[in-house]
């Protein structure tokens, strides 16, 4: 009981919600004390959909590309029925071990150990998504689900790939310098210099490029902390992978190898084709032509990369015809040959959660 003498006052107690509006409406859910809220959950019907969607989303844009682009397939596919079978089986022994220095990249460039067989079937499924999207943006996606799915954080996941892409283009250059040290007579090529106008054009689009991302980074809070966040996470990490030897040997080891795989399997494929540039004739061209348009945003580097080393194997002597039908046929191994499976893995990765 109140002792409180409500008789003497002499009107209505004033309310702090207006008259217009309804206390009701204001109260809002009752929230029982101690409870934390529960985060915002799809329901079961649509998670179904959605991950059916995942699931045949990757044939159904293989079925599209295929449509659009199935003239060179169909082109690529006949000029190599009177290729040597066992160059060509060379070829694709080596195309597999692409898929194995992928793994190995990305294993190194995380301190945890990480499942060997779903990571080998992770990129091998990546490499699918790779040449659906440009700028590796389907295999880092696929990668990134994979990790998280690891127990990998956000953050620590998001490091790795940055690592990862950082990695793979400053290994390759200097396997390409490599070369070059080796074999000092391929930097007599006139005809491999750019001009004036386009080493203008290259470093005014990477300045751009970089200033764009800095303005965007200081000026913007919800990627700066991201970034920064991201950034801390790569910086911890890089320092704990180089005292693990193993590691480093995984790293940078799996993204020199990388290179050096794809351009062998473009020398046995035309060896078969009877191509007769060397060995080192035909490394130096894939890696001269990946390492000047490899930053192009095309999907797996289809067009600018093709372009750019039937380019360079002309100016190293090789007829066109053979040399186009060379990269076709590298393209065949690489990319057409293995994008059904690679899509079904991806698919079925999806199905079982792992992705």
């Amino acid at each position: 009981m109140s002792l409180l003498p409500l008789d003497d006052v002499p009107g209505p107690l004033p309310s702090a919600i207006p008259a217009t509006v309804p206390a009701a409406a204001l109260a809002g859910p009752p929230v029982s004390p101690g409870r934390p809220s529960r985060p915002f959950r799809l329901p079961s019907t649509a998670r179904l959909v959605l991950r059916r969607t995942l699931v045949l989303l990757p044939v159904l844009l293989l079925g599209i590309w295929a449509a659009v682009d199935w003239r060179t397939v169909y082109e690529g596919t006949a000029r190599l029925g009177s290729a040597d079978p066992w160059w060509m089986l060379a070829a694709f022994f080596f195309t597999c071990l692409t898929w194995l220095s992928a793994a190995c990249v990305r294993q190194g460039a995380l301190p945890e150990r990480l499942p060997t067989g779903l990571l080998i079937a992770s990129q091998f499924a990546a490499g699918a998504a790779n040449h659906v999207l440009p700028a590796s943006l389907g295999a880092h996606a696929v990668t990134l689900r994979f990790l998280q799915g690891r127990g990998i954080p956000l953050a620590r996941a998001t490091a790795s790939l940055a690592l990862y892409s950082l990695v793979r283009p400053i290994a390759k250059t200097l396997v390409l310098i490599a070369f070059l040290l080796v074999s000092p007579e391929l930097l007599h090529l006139d005809e491999l210099v750019p001009d004036t106008r386009t080493l203008i054009l290259v470093a005014g689009g990477a300045s751009a490029g970089l200033t764009t991302t800095l303005v965007l980074v200081t000026a913007v809070p919800p990627l700066r902390r991201p970034v920064l966040a991201g950034a801390r996470a790569a910086l911890t990490d890089i320092r704990l992978l180089h005292t693990r030897p193993s590691r480093v040997i995984a790293l940078w080891g799996g993204a020199a190898a990388a290179p050096v795989l794809q351009a062998t399997v473009i020398y046995c494929v035309g060896a078969a084709l009877g191509l007769t540039l060397s060995w080192a004739q035909v490394t130096f061209a894939f890696l001269a032509a990946s390492t000047a348009v490899g930053a192009v945003p095309a999907p797996g580097g289809i067009g600018p990369v093709d372009a750019a080393t039937v380019f360079t194997l002309v100016a190293l002597g090789a007829p066109v015809e053979l040399a186009a039908t060379a990269v076709i046929g590298y393209r065949v191994l690489t990319v057409w040959l293995p994008l059904l499976p690679g899509a079904l893995v991806l698919s079925t990765l999806v199905q079982r959660k792992v992705l």
